[in-house]
Order: C-alpha cells, then structure tokens, then sequence
C-alpha cells in the first residue's frame, strides 16, 4: 500500500520577497555572504495581519522557508553538482541546498532589521539571498540556544567562502555611482556581490576581454576580470522592457 495516498499537500504564499536581485546571476550562494542585500518580505492576504507579527521584533534573525518557483518546473535530480566543490563533483541532493529538490523548497536565515506594521505589514531584512518575487510558505524565529550548534560540522562546505576577488571602479563607473541617490549603499553592495566571484566555477580565472552584466536594484553592472580582482566597467539602469 502507497503510505502518501491520502497525504496530499497544499501549500500558499504568505509572503513575496522584494530584493536587489533581479536574476539569479550574481545572487550570494547563501544567505549572510551580502550583508548590504537589504530586502523585504512583503505579506499577503489573509497572513498580513499585524497581530501575527508581535514579538517578533525582540529577534534578530528569522527562517524564511520559501519555494525556488523559478525552477520549479524542471524538475529533480538524485545527485547534483555543488558549486562549492567546483561544479565537477557530484553529492546526493539531500547532502546540498541545491534548488533541483522533489519539493524545491528552500531555507535562509537573516537579520531582522524592522518589524513594519503601517501602512501594511513587511518585514525589513539585510543578508538576504533570494531572487526579487520569491515566494514565503512561512517565517520563524532564529533561536541562538537551538540554531547555532557549537559542535555541528559542515562536511564538504565546513567555512563560509571567502571573497576571491578585489573589487575596483573604473573612472566611468565612479562618475555613474556618483549619480545614484545612495551611493555609499549601492557601492557596498557591488563589492559584496563581485567579492564572491559570481561566475560558474568552470570560467574561474583570466578571462581578457570578456564582459559580464549582472542586475541589481534596478541596475545593470557591468565588469570585468582585470588581473587578479574584477573591474566595474559601468553602471547604467536597466532598460524597461
């Protein structure tokens, strides 16, 4: 006898995520890589009442479980390729956070900067790794005492990944940072993002000539390899449409 018979499960929204991330290039691999990735989780109907937000603001970090509903329809698979270890190396997809999952469904703490109840309710965030629309099923608290396990071990992935690159500005990307209304903000939030060395693991190293394009906030950053760091060429808005 099938034990899922009878066992089907239906999940909703409760919440979008309004993030800097307009595309899944460029996004940190993790949530906390990016401190200045500020975003919001934007609630819907009928979870947008305040009174399921009270108390939350004595936390400094919440779960967001949310869907890869980008992918969702491509399907699963047993064994993935992490970029963590190169792209080349396969792992059973339970041993990574892989979005080719049976469920696609996702896991990402970060800091809570603001509970908002007026004029609607959201929640501000910084840390966050998640592509602008994603879909919230549900929130929780970040708890020190059960969350973070002083003995816990990472197995393939046991450090956070260090910035492989340094990050400079030509002088046209300076004079097009200089335009934009924060750009002390917007400036942080390139070099975090670059820092990471967004590229596929199999096109680490020199690329001469080469130019990349990654969107954030509404702008379309474009840079390159220059030595052992990445250059922004320029920094322009993204063209409607």
């Amino acid at each position: 006898m099938d034990s899922r018979k009878g066992h089907r499960i239906e999940l909703e929204p409760v919440a979008l995520v309004r993030s800097p991330f307009e595309e899944k290039f460029g996004i940190p691999r993790q949530p906390g890589l990016a401190p200045s990735a500020v975003g919001e989780v934007r609630l819907l109907a009928p979870y947008d009442d305040p009174g399921m937000l009270q108390g939350l603001a004595g936390f400094s970090h919440i779960w967001l479980i949310f869907q890869f509903d980008r992918c969702a329809d491509r399907g699963w698979s047993p064994k993935v390729r992490p970029p963590r270890l190169g792209g080349n190396r396969e792992v059973g997809v339970w041993a990574s956070r892989s979005p080719f999952r049976p469920n696609a469904l996702g896991l990402s703490v970060v800091r809570l900067i603001e509970v908002v109840e007026q004029p609607e309710p959201l929640l501000r965030v910084s840390g966050i790794d998640l592509l602008d629309g994603t879909p919230v099923l549900d929130i929780k608290p970040y708890l020190p005492y059960a969350d973070a396990l002083a003995d816990a071990t990472g197995g393939f992935a046991p450090d956070a990944p260090s910035a492989g690159l340094s990050v400079g500005f030509s002088k046209q990307a300076e004079g097009d940072l200089a335009k934009l209304p924060r750009p002390g903000e917007m400036r942080a939030l390139i070099i975090e993002v670059l820092s990471l060395d967004p590229r596929p693991a199999y096109r680490r190293g020199p690329e001469p000539g080469r130019i990349y394009g990654v969107q954030l906030a509404g702008l379309n950053i474009r840079w390159q390899i220059d030595g052992a760091g990445a250059e922004v060429v320029d920094i322009k808005p993204v063209a409607p449409g």
